[in-house]
């Protein structure tokens, strides 16, 4: 066997992926096939990843495949449902030189190019999860299928602050564009982390065949072998060179529009993808090598490996959360109010829960309207594949509309999706309370409204609980859950599960004014408007937070919440908790006005239109950029000590696991206490806790 290339320190390896060689005669296949399959001996709960043994184990899989006489082919698959999930990432960690991670990235180059250098054809059977290094070693293969039913497929490399290392920002582009490469390496990771499935895979010429899960591997084999025989032509398009510097220019444009340049792993990427279009594979090797082992050292790795560890641990297993066996079952859903997010709510739990759903407004005419926008949005669902038509066809069967409350009878739970207003929400539920069964659990879907309040209006005060969805509800991963200290185990109990089966992360929280998300982004704008209404230039604020890489800028986020929400919000706000919530008159101003109070094209200049600047009242006190964004800084460490004095959470991990699932903090950030300790700017609280994590280093 040939020597490995590479030196390793010591890592223990839990579980050595191995690389399990057999032959196969496959008939019409001039030769056999080797195939070899990738499995670390767990269940698929344990996915394949690779440390240095695994990587070893495939190099001296390829060294006894070289070897082999009369092969026609060489193919790499996986264990059942998955592929190969990249790098070990609990190793990372122990990685402490900036020379170990380059000894790791330089492995798996040397491992991979053996299969695109081989003489023998290479495929890659990917029939199951590709993730960073999987995905990466499917590519290197010569030509690749893909199951049908294979999901969680991508190069999720820039959300945890590094680049896909091992020779993805070189072959991708290369194989299917510029463009379509910048959407999957910084695109998608940086979109919540959205993955690919494998239908989508083949469709973007990523895989060159996809076939059924059921028999997988039989057909990957016989395509390939018709692929060999030259019977199969696999046709990719030419790549045009000439037009890629102007697709990376406009790609440059939209990072800095979702990152403002904050993300050092982005910023690398798109410097690897400009290199693409003109170094030898080599030279973009070596460069990959030099980048992943800088960003491997960068103080943002780290913090992305602590929110990853957010989202794995404190997202399965949510603090505070009772016994999943004391959950109730739901057979029927009722949901009251017929609104856009009502609608929403209705559809999610349809599709998630597969029970009948039904919703109620006023009156029948918006109650039908309401119905007939939940079935638009199934409509949009089908017509772009996220939905058979047979799927399509049962939830419209399941989701009805009336007017007539008395619906809700053979209800298990309802939910209350109606204006943000504590006494409509008490006359909701004094209604529905007349209605129900004894057992039907009640639910609030209030923002930040006392759920205290609202029980206390009850003559069953045990069942009602609090489910706060964030918008888009279909695709914002979080939901604050909240008891009071009338609800009864069950009860939370069953809002925990519910949340689980909806495929959301719970995190829950105490009754406090706007629980998390709302009461620390609503700390955020009351100091930016504060700043404003001061004497600062709108556009001077806006972008003084772009260092944290937000999605959205303080002036993007009011628009997209709606000033009148805001302004709401933040009355609210001021009158629970005192002064430090502001009641800005410029912001109430701008809620009540009849004009168009944002500009759309004048992003990083200040948002507002002419108009607006003019019904705006400013002082004779303007702040800079940097002491606006000092300013946040040290209002958003006061508000989290307040919020742990209080008990809204156990501790700042799940402030941080509801800002990245609920704010979109990026998780390069860490979430917000990270960002506020390494920014000296913490509590006491906070700082223990990042005390204990730099030791454990």
């Amino acid at each position: 066997m040939s020597t490995f290339p590479v030196e390793f320190p010591d890592f223990p390896d839990e579980a050595v992926t191995e690389s399990l060689v057999r032959y196969i005669d496959v008939p019409g296949l001039d030769g056999r096939a080797a195939l070899i399959t990738l499995d670390n001996g767990f269940d698929h709960n344990k996915p394949n990843s690779f440390g240095p043994g695994g990587l070893k184990s495939l190099w001296n899989a390829l060294d006894e495949v070289e070897a082999a006489d009369d092969l026609g082919l060489i193919a790499v698959t996986g264990k059942p449902f998955i592929f190969l999930a990249g790098a070990d990432i609990k190793m990372m960690p122990l990685l402490e030189t900036r020379e170990q991670g380059l000894a790791m990235a330089r492995a798996g180059h040397a491992v991979y190019k053996r299969l695109k250098d081989s003489e023998v054809p290479t495929f890659a059977f990917v029939n199951g999860t590709a993730l960073g290094g999987g995905m990466e070693l499917a590519l290197h293969c010569h030509y690749r299928t893909v199951s049908t039913g294979a999901m969680g497929l991508g190069l999720p490399e820039v959300s945890i602050g590094l680049i896909p290392g091992w020779g993805g920002s070189q072959i991708l582009p290369n194989l299917i564009g510029p463009e379509a490469a910048a959407k999957v390496i910084i695109g998608n990771p940086l979109n919540q982390n959205k993955m690919l499935r494998g239908p989508e895979l083949a469709g973007m010429g990523i895989a060159d065949a996809a076939f059924e899960p059921a028999d997988f591997l039989e057909e990957s084999l016989a395509w390939a072998v018709g692929v060999v025989r030259g019977e199969i032509a696999v046709e990719r398009p030419e790549i045009d060179r000439q037009s890629w510097p102007a697709v990376m220019a406009e790609v440059r444009k939209t990072v800095d529009r979702k990152t403002h340049n904050a993300s050092p792993a982005a910023m690398k990427a798109l410097d690897l993808l400009d290199l693409a279009r003109t170094a030898s594979f080599e030279e973009g090797s070596l460069a990959e090598d030099e980048a992943l082992a800088d960003l491997e050292t960068a103080p943002e790795f780290k913090t992305s490996l602590y929110a990853f560890n957010l989202v794995r641990q404190l997202g399965k297993k949510p603090a505070g959360a009772p016994s999943s066996g004391l959950a109730k079952e739901i057979g029927k859903v009722g949901v009251v109010g017929a609104g856009l997010m009502a609608g929403q709510i209705a559809l999610m739990f349809a599709r998630r829960l597969g029970v009948p759903v039904v919703m109620t407004d006023l009156d029948q005419e918006r109650a039908d309207r309401g119905l007939a926008q939940v079935r638009g949005e199934i409509d949009k669902l089908e017509s772009k594949g996220r939905v058979s038509k047979l799927a399509a066809a049962r939830l419209r069967g399941l989701i009805s509309a009336s007017a007539d409350k008395a619906v809700y009878a053979d209800c298990d739970l309802v939910i209350e999706a109606v204006f943000e207003e504590l006494k409509v929400k008490q006359a909701v539920f004094a209604e529905v309370e007349q209605v129900v069964s004894d057992e039907c659990l009640l639910v609030t879907n209030t923002s930040g409204l006392s759920v205290t309040a609202m029980a206390s209006k009850l003559s069953r005060p045990e069942r009602l609980v609090g489910m706060h969805f964030f918008n888009p509800v279909a695709v914002m991963p979080l939901v604050e859950v909240i008891g009071t200290d009338s609800t009864d185990t069950e009860t939370l109990a069953t809002a925990y599960e519910v949340a689980k089966k909806l495929k959301k992360t719970a995190v829950g929280s105490a009754d406090r004014p706007a629980f998390i998300v709302n009461r620390l982004l609503g700390r955020m704008l009351a100091e930016v408007t504060g700043a404003v209404d001061e004497g600062t230039p709108a556009g001077v604020a806006d972008v003084a937070l772009d260092e944290l890489g937000l999605p959205m800028r303080p002036f993007a986020l009011l628009e997209l919440v709606g000033l009148q929400v805001a302004w709401h919000l933040t009355s609210h706000l001021n009158e629970d908790l005192g002064p430090r919530f502001p009641k800005s008159e410029n912001l109430r101003r701008l809620a009540e006005a009849d004009f168009q109070v944002f500009d759309p094209d004048a992003a990083g200049e200040g948002r507002l239109t002419e108009q607006a600047e003019a019904l705006v009242e400013l002082g004779d006190r303007p702040s800079t950029a940097e002491e606006v964004r000092q300013r946040t800084l040290r209002g958003l460490a006061e508000e989290v000590g307040l919020m742990l004095d209080e008990g809204v959470v156990p501790g700042p991990q799940q402030i941080d696991l509801a800002m990245i699932l609920g704010a979109g903090f990026p998780f390069w950030l860490g979430g917000l206490t990270p960002y506020l300790d390494r920014a000296g700017i913490s509590t006491e609280a906070v700082g223990k806790v990042f005390d204990a994590m730099r030791a454990s280093d």
